[in-house]
């Protein structure tokens, strides 16, 4: 019966998570960006390592994504006080403004396929968000 479901909803959230990273590519980033780019607004002075492990990935791969980020504009580095030899990752100003567009542009999606839907079904998905909100926290 878990099973089940799980195969019913894989496909389902797969493709909604393609669908609003399609939403940015007008922007000139990919969704893979944007999620680096969140992941230090969430948290910034954030070191590459940290980073990288937070990811799920390479201290080396995540290095030439945040240097792409830094040549584009969007992420800066800066010295860390306490330690000489680590920089933090910061927004630019422009990296901000982007993940903003994304935001909006996300959202608008979202809501205007939320909209096409019945009543009830819009209610259905609002009563999915916690439970779907818990399972990723279960994740963490």
């Amino acid at each position: 019966m878990v099973n089940d479901l799980a195969e019913e909803l894989r496909p389902v959230v797969m493709k909604l998570s393609r669908e609003l990273r399609r939403e940015v590519r007008s922007l000139g980033v990919t969704g893979g960006q944007v999620s680096l780019l969140f992941a230090v607004k969430r948290a910034p002075g954030l070191g590459v390592r940290e980073l990288a492990a937070q990811e799920r990935m390479s201290p080396a791969g995540m290095s030439g994504h945040v240097s792409r980020l830094v040549k584009l504009g969007l992420l800066r580095r800066e010295s860390d006080p306490a330690d000489a030899r680590r920089h933090g990752l910061h927004l630019t100003e422009e990296g901000a403004r982007i993940l903003r567009l994304v935001k909006s542009r996300r959202t608008a999606w979202l809501a205007a396929r939320l909209q096409a839907l019945p009543e009830a079904d819009r209610e259905a998905v609002r009563l999915a968000v916690a439970p779907l909100a818990r399972l990723l926290e279960a994740e963490s």
